[in-house]
This record gives structure tokens, sequence and C-alpha cells, in this order.
């Protein structure tokens, strides 16, 4: 029996990872184990047990590898720091420095040409990271100064307070979100 909670508890931690190829796992480890038959129970026990822990392993592996890789060339993880649309962070900065209508027309070509050579750069791999890295902060600043010089007085020190926030988020030099 205790080797039956021992399974009952890899097969919840399998289906609670989330993983398609886990949850497929988990199906066929079901299946199987509900198969094996009275006679052959130690045998086939031992035989399952193994086979689920290569599995694990490999699949363990492979993830483990896959978010190495993830973080290789491009930095952190890009799946939840995902750079915002440029109408995006327009009405972000809309709402947050109560941008005028045409604040907004003469900003939004600025946020639309920096996310265009954003993507060009995270698509060139010519470039070493360090130099996209430097690259990427050198687009931010010239949007940033081009935006400043549309902001009233006011918008500046919000805008300024806005990036100081960012920076101090581990975030230099990026537009809000």
């Amino acid at each position: 029996m205790a080797v039956w909670r021992q399974f009952q508890a890899v097969l919840v931690l399998m289906a609670a990872s989330g993983s398609p190829f886990s949850m497929a796992a988990t199906f066929v480890a079901g299946s199987a184990w509900q198969t094996v038959s009275k006679e052959s129970y130690r045998m086939k026990k031992s035989l399952l047990c193994a086979l689920l822990a290569v599995a694990l392993a490999c699949c363990g592996t492979a993830l483990y590898a896959q978010q190495q890789d993830n973080m290789g060339q491009n930095g952190p993880p890009q799946g939840h720091h995902m750079m915002a649309s440029p109408q995006q962070r327009l009405e972000h900065m809309t709402k947050m420095l109560n941008l005028t209508p045409e604040q907004q027309e003469k900003i939004k070509p600025i946020l639309e040409n920096q996310n265009t050579q954003m993507q060009a750069l995270h698509q060139d791999t010519s470039m070493s990271r360090e130099d996209r890295m430097a690259k990427a902060q050198q687009i931010h600043q010239s949007g940033d100064e081009q935006i400043k010089g549309i902001l009233t007085p006011e918008q500046q020190q919000k805008w300024s307070d806005m990036q100081s926030k960012r920076e101090s988020m581990g975030h230099p030099q990026q537009t809000p979100q």
C-alpha cells in the first residue's frame, strides 16, 4: 500500500504541473496501473515505477533545458515581461500623464517607431547580448527624449518619476507598459 500512496503522490504532482506531457503521462500511468494483473503485480509495479521515473527525469531535463535556452541569449524569459503594444503604452501614458489628443498624435508615431526598432533588434542574432542591450537602451533613450519634448513641465516630472520607478524595479530605460 505504501507504493500505491507514493504513486498517487507522483500522479498528483504531475497533474499539478499543468504540463501537457505531464497530463498525458498521468493518464497513461493511471491507465497502466489499473491494468496490472494480480499475478504479476510486483514485477509490473516495479517496471512501471522505473518507467515513470525515467519519463519524469527526461521530461524534467527537457523543461529545464528549454528554460535555460530561453534565458541564454535573450536575457530573462520573455513570457510575462513582453513589451506592451504602442497603443497600450499610449493608453497607459494618456491615463498617467493626462495627455491631450494633440500630444497623443505626436507620441504615437514615436512609440510605433520604438516598437519597430525593438522588434528588429530582437530578431537580429548577429549582435552579442551586450551590444543588443546597449542598442535597446539607446532606442529607449532616444524615444524618451522625443516624448519628453512633447510633454508639459508637469508631465515631464511625472514621466521622470515613472522612469525612475521602472529603473528601481529592474527595467532600465523602458517606457511604461
